[in-house]
């Protein structure tokens, strides 16, 4: 495993966002179908919700099957004046001609039952005025919410004479949206029924267990006993031994005992012991957290903790099959219905459709097929249906998605993905950000607020424009905009900070008195990091706040999700039947890349592959604590 990765592209200017939201239930004469839905009855509707700046936007629009089930679907509109195209697009193939634009279905969504919704959207830019565009057609039938059988004709439709591309456009990471400081306010789409459900599978007899709103509060931790003993093997690590960590599923071998790395015992073993510590703790339930890491082209981004699954070998069917179809299955034996059992939805996953897809090829991939939409969604149908089971979708972290272009797009894709699933956004309990990274929980010497001689400390070249500083106002900020999307108020943020606390001699103890921006905010965060985009094994990093249920509004608990003493990844190449490559962020000698601001990558030297035990850095961890160990 390895953290998460580096920061997508950053806005360099202050853009004020304007949104505006139209449920389009228009009426007019409706055009010939195409053949392909020939023998369906067509009823739709559109909702199309835009933020806005001068000269761009940003669009999400919502299409709802109301008639026949559909196999294969073409969206078509006009755009009211010249000026406005379409420049990026994304779940699905868009074309424009003239003021004309054509969106096909992609292999993923082309399948919409009747009441199904599926979502997509496009950045595009605009001049002179930037209006609405007033009819929508389903397959040449004119969304009005009516059912329409169109002609049996297999002539064309009289929509856009432009032939869809073929293939689909990137995702939305290179133009600004409405700034993440503010939540948005576009308007709910028109009934949230779910989209098509994934293939079926073996099926899952929900447990009897108890769903509480927060799984933390009450309850003990599960003590790993692999990480335990590797922790207490450690000079003081018999200090933090006892504390709560996560089991890492990061591979198909990994469910069962005696998979590699330091982790000896499989899934079952590990819901046997934490029954035997639940017994042992007498009457306060136990919490157990596991990391669902496996989707094919995992991690498509970097290299570190590349996957054992591809997507072009018949990758996401044996994702679903072999991994978490076995999962669910475990922990849906009734033996564990009363232990709380909390699954980490694949960290690192859907933030690389937002930032990454342009730059790297095994993103596009995840995106175009969309891999990664549908196995987060299987995950969550089979897992949510297991009462006794908490999904978390991991959310990267503020120096990720932080900025303007990223934020907005970002909370639309979670809300895309989680409409798509049998239960809608109820499936989903709550999100993590910051998982197995270094990311400050709180700095407590500024804020995104403070001005420094004239100037915010967003421009300076650490903050570099991003509209956070640290996770716990990232977390909220990214919780407020989720509810504001349509995800229910009982919605809970988890942070991890088992590798964030940056104490030891180079924390600094108050504010800097500098009235440079630069100097004042280096000199006084307590992220030592050379850059915030650097993430694998950091120099300086130390333990941060020890796990804690409910510890502010909104969040539900300060987690150790990222194993203390666990690689990200070697530091040089080391020859593994694991799958996992050598990247250069965890490279000490690595001078960076345009990700990093070609800084160096602060890795420490003598790494071995990810999810190995590294005691350099345990030993480092402990002595930079902070809270400080006793």
């Amino acid at each position: 495993m390895r953290s998460t990765p580096r920061p997508g592209a950053v806005s360099s200017t202050v853009r004020r966002g304007l949104v505006a939201a139209a449920v389009l239930a228009l009426g007019s004469t409706a055009a010939v179908a195409t053949a392909t839905s020939a023998s369906a009855a067509v009823a739709c509707n559109v909702n199309y919700s835009a933020s806005e700046w001068q000269g761009g936007m940003s669009v999400n629009l919502t299409i709802q099957n109301l008639g026949d089930a559909l196999n294969g679907w073409t969206l078509t509109f006009s755009f009211p004046n010249s000026g406005q195209h379409v420049s990026q697009g994304w779940s699905g193939n868009w074309s424009q001609s003239g003021s004309n634009v054509t969106v096909t279905a992609m292999d993923w969504n082309k399948s919409m039952p009747s009441g199904s919704s599926t979502s997509i959207g496009f950045n595009g830019t605009w001049s002179g005025s930037n209006p609405t565009p007033t009819s929508f057609k389903i397959n040449g039938v004119t969304c009005n919410g009516a059912t329409q059988s169109p002609s049996p004709s297999p002539s064309p439709s009289a929509s856009p004479s432009a032939s869809p591309s073929a293939s689909p456009s990137a995702s939305p990471s290179a133009s600004p949206s409405a700034s993440p400081s503010a939540s948005p306010s576009a308007s709910p789409s028109a009934s949230p029924s779910a989209s098509p459900s994934p293939s079926p599978s073996p099926s899952v007899t929900p447990s009897p267990g108890v769903h509480v709103d927060n799984p933390y509060v009450g309850a003990t931790g599960y003590v790993n006993p692999d990480w335990s003993r590797s922790a207490s093997n450690e000079p003081g690590g018999s200090r933090v031994a006892n504390l709560s960590t996560a089991v890492w599923l990061d591979r198909i071998a990994a469910i069962s005992s005696g998979s590699a790395g330091n982790n000896a015992m499989g899934l079952r073993d590990h819901l046997d012991e934490a029954v035997r510590q639940d017994a042992a703790n007498g009457s306060a339930p136990l919490t157990i957290q596991v990391v669902v890491y496996d989707l094919p082209n995992r991690d498509c981004s970097a290299l570190a903790s590349n996957g054992e699954l591809k997507i072009a070998q018949n990758g996401l069917a044996r994702y679903k099959a072999e991994f978490i179809d076995v999962i669910a299955g475990i922990m849906a034996d009734p033996k564990y219905s009363n232990l709380r059992i909390v699954t980490i939805i694949e960290p690192d996953s859907l933030p690389n459709l937002i930032t990454n897809v342009n730059a790297f090829a095994a993103c596009q991939e995840a995106q175009s097929s969309g891999a990664y939409v549908q196995g987060v969604q299987y995950a969550l149908n089979k897992l949510h249906a297991i009462r006794n089971v908490y999904t978390y979708v991991d959310a990267a972290h503020h120096a990720w998605l932080g900025w303007d272009n990223n934020f907005s797009p970002m909370v639309n894709l979670f809300h895309q993905m989680a409409t798509g699933t049998t239960a809608g956004v109820n499936s989903i309990d709550g999100f993590i950000v910051n998982t197995a990274n270094f990311s400050a929980t709180i700095e407590p010497h500024f804020t995104i607020n403070t001005m420094v001689n004239g100037q915010s400390v967003r421009q300076s070249k650490w903050v570099d424009w991003n509209w956070y500083v640290d996770e716990q106002s990232f977390a909220v900020g990214l919780r407020n905009a989720l509810v504001a999307k349509g995800f229910p108020n009982t919605l809970g943020m988890l942070i991890d900070t088992s590798r964030n606390g940056w104490g030891g001699s180079a924390r600094p103890t108050a504010a800097s008195t500098s009235t440079n921006v630069d100097t004042f905010v280096n000199q006084s965060r307590i992220d030592r990091r050379i850059h915030a985009g650097n993430w694998c094994n950091q120099s300086g990093a130390g333990l941060g706040e020890r796990p804690t249920a409910a510890p502010a509004a909104g969040l539900d608990a300060y987690v150790w999700i990222k194993p203390p003493g666990e690689s990200d990844g070697s530091s040089s190449q080391i020859p593994n039947d694991e799958g996992k490559g050598f990247d250069r962020m965890c490279d000490p000698t690595y001078t960076g890349n345009s990700l990093n601001g070609n800084n160096m990558s602060g890795a420490l030297s003598g790494a071995p592959v990810s999810g190995h035990w590294f005691s350099a850095q345990f030993q480092q961890l402990m002595q930079n604590a902070y809270p400080p160990l006793s």
